[in-house]
């Protein structure tokens, strides 16, 4: 999860850090320059980190129909981690799974 979060927010800097190395190159050369345009900056952002969400809606998989097998602890201290398995179909909307009782 803190993967996806650096991501996204490497996202939102990274046109201020492309204006800014600019500005910087800009006043070397002598160019004069005007204000930050921070509006257009955080616009770009924000651009930038709802192209990547609908990317990753269009890219990734999801777990629709796939059961959800939970983790186990086994001897010796071993756990394995919950995951979901495409082998094994949820039951059907409005039953019971045959291991709840009424």
């Amino acid at each position: 999860m803190l993967r996806i979060i650096l991501t996204r927010a490497l996202l939102v800097a990274l046109p201020f850090a492309v204006y800014f190395l600019w500005a910087a190159i800009a006043r070397r050369s002598g160019r004069p320059m005007g204000a930050t345009p921070w509006g257009w900056l955080a616009a770009a952002g924000c651009l930038l980190v709802g192209l990547s969400l609908m990317a990753t809606v269009v890219f990734h998989s999801d777990n629709r129909g796939a059961g959800y097998v939970p983790a186990q602890a086994h001897p010796g201290g071993k756990v394995t981690p919950g995951a979901f398995d495409r082998a094994r179909r949820p039951p059907p909307a409005g039953t019971q799974s045959p291991n709840t009782a009424p």
